[in-house]
């Protein structure tokens, strides 16, 4: 777009009241796709812009808006990512080695080892479970050729481990009611567990979320059909391929999950725009938001210049 031609990137990121830009397509570099520039990157003759939009005609740049926003978050995080499963602890490192991993290269984020069944309950327990803040279902390689048997294995450890995670943490007495469940059944306990711990579990079979959803006690991810609605993008602009292969590589930009106390104060009134400023001192760009009472994430929202009150409870979609 030529009239974004001498803007800073920074204010390219507040020009689209019905897009979200998230990188260029630098003419200068060959026309690679470069995701999260810096801010003080110019927009060149030739650059394109590549957007979060509903579609690729309903979005055009508007005058900037007359606000602007400085703070500077600083936070350093450590994690630990605990791999359990069957195979050998040597075995597994040769796995990670051969797939590119380097150990060495990690940074705030230890690798912890062990060893057991997934499907057996004493090997779960041996795990503190309670003290994950997430989970991450795989499902088996071994039985991947059939849907129901791999899934059926991946919702039996689901329920294994928030049926130990419900006993191990105290229970919280409440009136709250999600769908036909009530607090004090077996499947009440452990939607309370998921208030704790969140569980994400990769499923074959579209059959199967359903059972899922209705339960409300796992997120899920149908990986097929991710794979599917992939190529459907690339399948239009094969251009998103790249966009892909940055998001899913093992070092570079990559989507995040965001708590609110991050940006904001409780009961804060900001708008979209605003909190999108403030993540630009952590070189994040917000794409969205997921409200506390709320199931679902919405990305790219409407009304970014106006403002709402926040809760810390709020999480950020951001890349």
């Amino acid at each position: 777009m030529a009239q974004l031609d001498g803007m800073q990137f920074e204010d390219v990121l507040i020009s689209f009241p019905d897009a979200i830009p998230c990188g260029v397509k630098v003419a200068s570099y060959g026309g690679n796709i470069v995701l999260n520039l810096e801010d003080s990157y110019v927009l060149q003759e030739g650059d394109e812009v590549l957007v979060i939009v509903e579609d690729d005609d309903t979005y055009s740049p508007a005058a900037l808006p007359t606000f602007k926003w400085h703070f500077l978050f600083l936070q350093e995080l450590t994690a630990e990512l605990w791999m359990f499963n069957d195979v050998l602890e040597k075995e597994r490192e040769k796995k990670l080695t051969d797939g590119g991993l380097d150990i060495n290269r990690l940074v705030n984020i230890s690798l912890v080892h062990r060893e057991g069944n997934v499907v057996i309950r004493c090997h779960l327990e041996s795990l503190p479970l309670q003290s994950f803040d997430s989970i991450l279902i795989l499902a088996d390689e071994s039985v991947e050729d059939s849907a129901i048997q791999a899934d059926s294995r991946s919702i039996a450890t689901l329920l294994l481990i928030r049926d130990t995670q419900a006993k191990r943490l105290p229970f919280k007495d409440t009136q709250v009611h999600r769908g036909s469940f009530s607090q004090g059944s077996w499947i009440g306990d452990m939607q309370q567990a998921s208030d704790k711990s969140v569980i994400i579990s990769e499923i074959l079979d579209p059959r199967t979320k359903n059972l899922l959803s209705m339960s409300k006690i796992s997120d899920y991810v149908l990986s097929n059909e991710l794979v599917s609605m992939a190529l459907a993008m690339v399948a239009e602009d094969r251009q998103i391929n790249d966009v892909l292969e940055e998001l899913f590589a093992g070092e570079g930009n990559e989507m995040h999950i965001r708590q609110a106390d991050l940006y904001l104060r409780e009961g804060k009134e900001l708008s979209f725009y605003e909190i999108l400023l403030r993540a630009r001192q952590r070189r994040e760009i917000v794409i969205g938001y997921c409200f506390a009472n709320s199931e679902r994430a919405v990305i790219n929202p409407p009304a970014k210049s106006e403002r709402r009150r926040w809760s810390l409870k709020d999480v950020f979609v951001v890349c």
